[in-house]
């Protein structure tokens, strides 16, 4: 803008004479003219006028009185809305850009202008806010050019609507719910469209019964919107002049106070929104609501037809991101810690870095009981956010889950996540064409509430912080280690860490978004988050717990997602299990038998399931002695659900049911234990493996 503004104007203000100062210029300057457009206004930080430039004759009866407030020039319904988007500028220094924004005259006319924010150059304090006067040509260029900047419907939704009120004085967009949802829509729909209205503006206060967004159209008018735009084979707008018109049509005191935004005379251009295509779609239709004093001109029309229909594919573009947002989001909720088990207490927090869908990446968090007694607790950071990350999530984590239900150790597991991520990065597979998951970290940690130990194992993951119930609290401490896929970097083997974690023993395992500050090293965020930790109380309940500390951890301006599982041991009472060791003999199978019958009998069991633990029992020992080989360890646990059996041994081999029969001398072992218990298997150990079976009350 020139320095002296009324000299920039001086071409247009002489031809008019004193009576620009009075009238405001036609919204049209004569041809040949240049039409004067730009203007700003200067705020202290109590948002009060110290400064203005609003020379251009289109900004004339826009009274900028210094030191008065800057909302006065402000319709009152926008107040509480400039006022917050004014402080956020002031607060976080962030411009706040293109907006389209009324002003008001002191005739009682309003000027349409793009109104953006910025923070005021050094050295001076407050606000610069810049204001365009909207020619209709610009505005078209300025509202397509906003309304494709994010890919939320609702806020797609917004920006139309906001774009769409310098024709008007009220502004509606309803979607059809398939639209709304993200759901795929290919064709018309015949019958009814069940319309959703997604966005209103100007925000104010409207009266009882008018349709605010969120809500559905009544059926009826959705019936006459989805009958009226539609003529023929094409979606054509129509224009409803005045009230009675409007009520006419509508034929329902209800629907005329669900659709017209007042009492006052008005009438409605009603556009759809086509997403072109054979044959082309509604997606909705946009509003127009304005003074019936103001018709509208075929100008006009040819105005709102050409936004809308250059923005209808944007609209088109958030439904598909709405899909996509959801889908994710069910496939992280599926992936969630559902309830803690009887020897672990178990919360969860997960918080994408954004609420909408880019903001959902590929942060698990999940624990789950092993068949075997002991629980898994697995947290994981996929690279990169959206769907491609989510699948990558969803995949490694069910894989993680079913081999560790199939009895592999921590560090075997991500052994096969790795070549998982590496597999996936191929191109020709197409499993992740454009996408790359190398790079993505995991800690897996197995607890054993007989033992009260815990097996962990890592792939370029933070650290998980133990606080033991009595001594210091810190990170537990594991040898670093590449991220899964990275085959780059010098292959070694995945160590296994394994410490103590007796009962009231708290572990947290967590993302890196809970720790990463700007402001901090990640060694200082870890220790932040130690002392987080280590201020829960053992009487606290878990899940408030686990929001205190992420409340407390979480920078206000977070980069990634955010999420942290808390685990509290309780195991087993020392009565509730029993472990004898045995040498591999003949009479092994004989003195088990003996030691278990009494410890049954101390817990109460009932006979029919004695006999069963007994004959289960007998059968393993008998197949350790015979198969495998050196000392035995029988181990007993009297769990809430039923008995829990274990037999180790320093074999290598597999169990496997044989096609025995009836009559044969040997092999009907293990058809006997599958007959007994609910369920059986092998988890391998270092010094062989274990074969467990469970019995139910």
């Amino acid at each position: 803008m020139p320095a002296d503004g009324a000299a920039a104007a001086a071409g247009s203000a002489d031809a008019q004479g004193d009576d620009a100062a009075r009238h405001p210029v036609p919204a049209d300057p004569a041809p040949g003219r240049q039409e004067q457009i730009l203007g700003a206004v200067n705020l202290d930080r109590d948002l009060r006028i110290t400064r203005s430039k609003l020379d251009a004759p289109v900004f004339s009866g826009v009274e900028a009185v210094i030191g008065s407030p800057f909302v006065d020039l402000l319709p009152p319904w926008d107040v509480p809305t400039v006022t917050r988007r004014l402080r956020q500028v002031l607060e976080t220094g962030e411009p706040h850009v293109a907006r389209v924004q009324r002003l008001r005259r002191g005739d009682g006319s309003e000027l349409v202008v793009s109104m953006s924010i910025l923070a005021a150059a050094a050295p001076q304090e407050g606000l610069t806010v810049s204001l365009i006067a909207m020619a209709k040509r610009l505005h078209l260029y300025a509202a397509e050019t906003a309304i494709g900047t994010s890919l939320d419907i609702g806020e797609t939704a917004q920006s139309l609507a906001e774009s769409l009120l310098a024709w008007g004085d009220v502004t509606a967009i309803d979607l059809d719910f398939a639209v709304w949802t993200g759901e795929v829509v290919t064709e018309q729909p015949q019958g009814r469209i069940r319309l959703r209205r997604a966005a209103l503006v100007p925000e104010r206060a409207w009266p009882d019964g008018y349709l605010t967004p969120g809500a559905d159209l009544p059926g009826d008018a959705s019936r006459l919107l989805s009958r009226v735009i539609r003529r023929g084979d094409a979606a054509q707008p129509i224009v409803i002049p005045d009230r009675a018109a409007i009520e006419r049509v509508l034929g329902s005191s209800r629907l005329v106070r669900a659709l017209v935004p007042g009492d006052q005379a008005a009438g409605v251009a009603c556009i759809p929104l086509v997403l072109e295509g054979e044959p082309p779609v509604v997606l909705g239709v946009a509003e127009v609501w304005r003074r019936a004093d103001r018709p509208f001109e075929d100008s006009e029309l040819f105005d709102l037809q050409e936004l809308v229909a250059r923005t209808s594919h944007h609209v088109d573009l958030a439904r598909q991101h709405q899909r996509e947002h959801t889908q994710v989001l069910a496939l992280q909720r599926r992936l969630l810690p559902r309830s803690s088990g009887d020897t672990i207490d178990t919360a969860s927090i997960y918080q994408p870095a954004t609420p909408d869908s880019a903001g959902v990446g590929g942060d698990w968090v999940n624990s789950f009981p092993l068949p075997d007694g002991r629980t898994a607790l697995v947290v994981g950071d996929v690279v990169g956010h959206g769907l491609g990350a989510a699948a990558t999530m969803g995949q490694l984590s069910m894989e993680a889950r079913a081999l560790l239900s199939a009895g592999l150790a921590p560090d075997e597991v991500l052994e096969h996540l790795d070549e998982t991520v590496s597999l996936l990065d191929e191109p020709e597979s197409g499993l992740a064409a454009g996408y790359s998951a190398l790079g993505s970290t995991c800690c897996i940690a197995v607890y054993d509430p007989v033992s009260h130990h815990v097996s962990l194992a890592s792939a370029g993951h933070l650290p998980p912080i133990l606080v033991p119930p009595d001594g210091a609290a810190g990170p537990v401490a594991i040898r670093p280690h590449p991220g899964l896929g990275t085959e780059f970097a010098l292959r070694e083997p995945y160590d296994v860490h394994a410490f103590a974690a007796p009962p009231g023993s708290l572990l947290a395992l967590y993302t890196d978004g809970l720790v990463e500050d700007p402001a901090l090293s990640i060694d200082e965020g870890i220790d932040r988050l130690t002392a987080a930790v280590s201020a829960v109380h053992p009487w606290d309940a878990l899940q408030e717990a686990a929001r205190r500390v992420v409340s407390a951890l979480t920078p206000p301006r977070r980069r990634d997602d955010v999420t942290l599982l808390l685990a509290r041991m309780i195991g087993y009472r020392k009565g509730d299990t029993a472990t004898w060791r045995l040498p591999a003999r003949g009479d092994a199978a004989a003195r088990v038998r003996t030691l278990a019958s009494e410890l049954l009998r101390q817990w109460g069991t009932r006979d029919v399931i004695r006999d069963s633990v007994l004959l289960v029992v007998d059968e393993l020992v008998a197949n350790a002695v015979r198969f495998a080989g050196g000392p035995i360890t029988v181990r007993l646990i009297n769990a809430g659900h039923g008995l829990l059996c274990e037999v180790g041994d320093t074999g290598n081999g597999r169990p496997r049911r044989g096609p025995g029969g009836l009559l044969d001398d040997a092999g009907r072992g293990l058809h006997v234990v599958h007959a007994l218990t609910t369920r059986w298997g092998v988890r391998w150990t270092d010094t062989g493996k274990v074969v467990w079976a469970s019995i139910e009350r």
